[in-house]
């Protein structure tokens, strides 16, 4: 179904896409084109972390199973950690306006979305669930008139930075390789709707806002408006930099000197293996090597790894609780949330609830990803 028909609306809001991946400047974007009054993108649902849920709910034809899913979608919206303002869905609605239509996760996400914009009166809203770029080709068959806006960082700054990030691995080697495979599938989405999918890279962000910011409002199709400029205007910016420590710069204006600060973060061996791996990307989009490019990545220091990032995301979440209660209760909410649907699905394997009471005690609510 394109996002331009819809039972009982006039035309719908143009569904847009950030990818490919985290940490790469993708709220300090989101805030400033929120300013628009033509431009609505809300704190994003990561539907990502629900996608290995998802044969557990069964065969969607079945009404029983799709409705579960539409409430357990809805529900992923209720739990996190920025609400969207002004909006309650209610699932039996949502459920039987999607009832006739093609049946999919994304579908449901996306009609919540769309739904929020229509209620701002948008006419471009966009997802900033970045990790969604996975599910490019699925989501393009629901939405054929899909824009991309594709946010390129240098591999060694974002790599540096995703490293420090609870929401992702405590490791280079396994951030790095993240990367790699989200710049991948980014590369398939570019070669299919080369059309419709604008690239700019973080630091011409930092370094040209004006002008990067005017070129992001023409591929949208929205005015440029000089209130972007000013990022403190934005009451959600200084909301969620109270929130998390992971936010804390988005009320501010960006800081080019930045740029370069992953040579104090990683070590030489460090920067050694990303350029290993994202080596070409570099060359394409200009940013310059420091090493030879030559690491050596085995089966067993990939392994090694996955213990130490393992032991880091224990350290984490121990002192995110110590350090900012809030975001921990609030992080640790929607990963107990989503910790219940596994636990609930496998019991019922898929079926309706049995009305038998789940308990958490025996499941580890850090293994799901949780949150941006």
């Amino acid at each position: 179904m394109s996002s331009t028909h819809h039972p009982g609306h006039g035309a719908r809001p143009r569904p847009v896409m950030m990818i490919p991946l985290r940490r790469c400047g993708s709220h300090a974007l989101r805030l400033r084109l929120n300013l628009s009054p033509q431009f609505y993108s809300p704190y994003p649902l990561h539907l990502v972390d629900m996608m290995p849920l998802l044969p557990l709910y069964g065969d969607l034809r079945d009404d029983r199973a799709y409705f579960r899913l539409v409430v357990d979608v809805v529900g992923l919206a209720a739990v996190s950690m920025v609400k969207w303002p002004g909006v309650v869905f209610d699932p039996v609605e949502v459920f039987e306006t999607l009832r006739g239509q093609p049946r999919s996760i994304h579908r449901v996400a996306w009609e919540l979305l769309l739904r929020a914009g229509e209620r701002r009166q948008a006419q471009v809203v966009m997802d900033k669930s970045l990790d969604s770029v996975h599910y490019a080709d699925d989501i393009v068959r629901l939405y054929p008139d899909m824009l991309f806006l594709n946010v390129v960082r240098d591999p060694r700054a974002q790599v540096a930075s995703m490293n420090r990030a609870i929401i992702h691995d405590f490791d280079t080697l396994l951030n790095a390789r993240t990367w790699l495979a989200a710049h991948t599938a980014a590369d398939h989405v570019v070669q299919r709707h080369r059309q419709r999918v604008l690239t700019i890279r973080y630091e011409d962000f930092l370094s040209r806002q004006h002008e990067t910011l005017e070129t992001v409002c023409d591929f949208l199709g929205i005015a440029f408006l000089p209130q972007m400029l000013d990022v403190a205007a934005s009451a959600e910016a200084r909301q969620i930099a109270q929130l998390s420590s992971l936010w804390s710069a988005n009320c501010h204006a960006p800081i080019a000197a930045n740029i370069d600060k992953f040579r104090q973060q990683l070590s030489d061996d460090e920067i050694n293996l990303i350029e290993t791996l994202a080596g070409p990307y570099m060359d394409r989009y200009g940013y310059t090597r420091l090493c030879r490019g030559d690491a050596g990545i085995t089966p067993a220091l990939i392994e090694l790894a996955g213990r130490r990032s393992a032991q880091g995301r224990e350290r984490a979440w121990r002192a995110l609780e110590q350090d900012n209660f809030r975001d921990y209760v609030l992080r640790r909410c929607r990963a107990d949330y989503l910790a219940q649907l596994h636990a609930r699905l496998s019991q019922s394997g898929g079926a309706p609830d049995s009305g038998a009471i789940v308990t958490l005690d025996s499941l580890d609510p850090d293994a799901f990803v949780v949150d941006d």
